[in-house]
């Protein structure tokens, strides 16, 4: 039987999670701003965690931010409450994992999406540009008025790399499309910032834009919320220059809801979610039948990245410090496709999907990563 605890750390959450008596391993996961129920990076990395010490018997302390200057704060308790493993998600976490991985040289530490410093440390990276991609070249294709959009939560290295590879995506179905981007804000709070996510989303909208992708953490819920107050673009709101090259989904059962606001010539707006699989978001009404508004999700497998180095150190595997890349050769990344987006891609847009990646697998086209 599960078995939960609660004890304080500080002004953060520290939880702990036990599946066995006398387990020997205990796992100590650090989030960043959003915590395990972001429906996005953080959650992925807890759902990994918990089913990687679920299976091994281990125990999990989870330390959480409740505000940016409290990202990182956690690790060193974790380390001095006997963590053999600690694992900090996200880039704002390395610095507080590299020093507890000095202070700690016996036990292992791991940041998601940056490379710490030292012998017993690990980054798991992902080459998230291979992923969008593929994104980007299904938007190119669907997209009705061949305006698309990209909103990064913070203008850094590893977002650069969704926006490079999105817009690389576009541009290789689309050569003729538009691809405007914005960033949600300067600092860590940019990943948990909602509303400043739904205004750019909106501006983007009032442009023609009817594809937005999102890689801004919980900022991504703004867009979401956008794409629910504005399920479709008019064509008496088209802007200058733009016009709708095709209605792909015509057909395509519809709401009461959405019958009412978009009666007349028009189009549907979708969002991208990212991270885990977001599609089911965009059934706003609740009727798998009906148009969906998540065209798909680039899936950033950071589950199964912990996953897997947890199931390592549990089995007292060889530790392989360093870089651990994942990327469309080994599952690391790929698009999120299910009941709720198949009537949105045609089958031969999902077999050019699977001709693309292979092409990129096979190093026919490189994707850039900037």
């Amino acid at each position: 039987m599960q078995r939960l605890a609660l004890a304080a750390l500080s002004v953060l959450s520290l939880l702990s999670l036990g599946t066995a008596e006398g387990a020997s391993l205990n796992v100590g996961l650090a989030f960043d701003l959003g915590g395990r129920t972001d429906r996005g990076f953080n959650q992925a990395a807890y759902e990994g965690a918990k089913r990687a010490v679920t299976e091994s018997g281990g125990t999990l302390q989870l330390a959480e931010p409740l505000k940016l200057s409290e990202v990182g704060q956690g690790i060193a308790g974790l380390a001095q409450t006997g963590s053999g493993l600690v694992i900090g998600v996200g880039f704002s976490n390395n610095g507080a994992i590299s020093a507890a991985a000095k202070a700690n040289p016996a036990a292992k530490f791991v940041t998601v999406d940056d490379l710490p410093t030292g012998p017993n440390t690990v980054g798991l990276r992902f080459r998230e540009h291979e992923g969008s991609f593929l994104a980007g070249y299904l938007a190119g294709k669907q997209s009705a008025t061949g305006r698309l959009g990209f909103i990064g939560g913070l203008n850094i290295p590893v977002i650069n790399r969704f926006k490079s590879g999105f817009v690389a995506g576009v541009k290789f179905a689309c050569p003729n499309c538009q691809v405007r981007s914005a960033y949600v804000g300067t600092t860590s709070e940019a990943f948990n910032n909602p509303k400043a996510a739904q205004s750019l989303a909106a501006a983007m909208m009032k442009n023609s834009v009817d594809i937005i992708y999102a890689a801004a953490g919980a900022s991504g819920n703004g867009l979401i919320e956008q794409v629910r107050l504005q399920p479709c673009i008019r064509a008496v709101n088209l802007v200058r220059g733009a016009a709708f090259r095709s209605d792909a989904y015509q057909n395509l059962p519809k709401s009461a809801a959405y019958q009412k606001s978009c009666a007349g010539n028009s189009r549907p707006t979708f969002f991208i979610g990212v991270d885990v699989n977001q599609n089911a978001l965009g059934d706003f009404d609740k009727q798998v039948g009906t148009l969906n508004h998540g065209l798909t999700s680039m899936l950033k497998r950071v589950d199964t990245a912990v996953y897997s180095v947890i199931r390592d150190v549990a089995q007292d595997l060889p530790w392989r410090a360093g870089d651990r890349s994942f990327g469309l050769s080994n599952g690391g990344v790929s698009l999120a496709f299910d009941q709720y987006n198949q009537a949105l891609i045609p089958a031969a847009v999902r077999a050019n999907l699977k001709a693309v990646e292979g092409l990129i697998t096979s190093g026919a086209v490189t994707v850039p990563a900037k």
